[in-house]
């Protein structure tokens, strides 16, 4: 299937945790490299993982409760939603696909004319202090989807306004050789009746992969629709519950798959193997099926 040239490209995935700590040792022990930690004006925190083609994993903690606060009484779209996920679903899991965009504004546009808007359009900045000590400040323009019966994942894109030059090549640089991140799968019982919406958010049409699985190619990884069965052939592990649909799982594309089971086996990190892929099921500070393939 070709992809279309108005397909978005992968960006970024949000990870809720209940303890950065945690997840910053959870994610050394599956051998990522994990970035020192950074502060949002309302209230939340991360501690990223970055990847070669310029994709990355967020972690996300809550870190300023008085001031999450604040921003969802201010109708702020993102802290609002991960707010709903982790009282649904807990402290630890996968909550959002990011998009990125050179246009936030016109992405807001279509999202409302297609009713599936999350809310208003989310404009940010945050000091940056690069390693070795040039600050300089970050700005994003955020623009929001999801489904009205859609509580437990959402989805948005993300323009760099300001992006600071910095050197990030020892930060890609992880222990397990994890180059890129090769695709995305969600869950739910009904993956046909979301792929309207995911051609409006991924901005490419839908390909029958097999079965009941939808796939959704972009430029730089592939986004999988399967219902629970679906999810547990492939990786071997149950899917999260969901009223309608779950992120579910990240496969992740390594040098050489034998050093990564290397490394897992001396963490003691609990994996299996599933056909050419080693799958590492959720546990806290790691809130998605983690499954490393080999990729050149």
């Amino acid at each position: 299937m070709s992809i279309s040239a108005k397909a978005r490209s992968l960006d970024h995935l949000v990870l809720p945790t209940a303890d950065l700590g945690v997840a910053r040792a959870r994610l050394a022990a599956l051998g990522f490299t994990v970035a020192p930690v950074g502060i949002h004006p309302f209230g939340t925190e991360n501690a990223c993982v970055y990847f070669s083609d310029g994709t990355f994993l967020e972690p996300l903690a809550i870190g300023d409760a008085g001031k999450v606060d604040e921003a969802i009484a201010a109708q702020n779209v993102f802290v609002a939603r991960d707010r709903l996920f982790r009282e649904r679903n807990g402290g630890e899991g996968f909550s959002a696909l990011v998009f990125g965009t050179e246009d936030a504004d016109a992405d807001h546009a279509v999202f409302v004319r297609a009713a599936v808007s999350a809310g208003p359009r989310l404009d940010f900045s945050r000091p940056f202090v690069d390693a070795s000590g040039k600050a300089d400040t970050a700005s994003f323009r955020l623009a929001f989807a999801a489904e009205a019966d859609m509580p437990d994942a959402f989805f948005f894109t993300c323009e760099r306004v300001n992006a600071p030059k910095v050197d990030r090549s020892a930060l890609q640089a992880h222990a397990n050789g994890a180059r890129r991140i090769v695709g995305v799968m969600a869950a739910s019982a009904d993956p046909e009746a979301h792929s309207g919406f995911f051609n409006v958010v991924a901005g490419t049409e839908a390909g029958i992969a097999s079965g009941e699985t939808i796939q959704f190619e972009l430029p730089n990884a592939t986004i999988a629709l399967t219902d629970p069965t679906g999810l547990k052939a492939a990786f071997g592990v149950e899917a999260p519950s969901a009223s309608s649909l779950r992120l579910a799982a990240i496969v992740f594309g390594v040098k050489d798959l034998a050093r990564t089971e290397a490394l897992l086996i001396a963490d003691a990190v609990d994996y299996h193997r599933r056909g050419s892929r080693l799958i590492v099921p959720p546990a806290a500070g790691q809130g998605a099926i983690f499954a490393f393939e080999e990729f050149s």
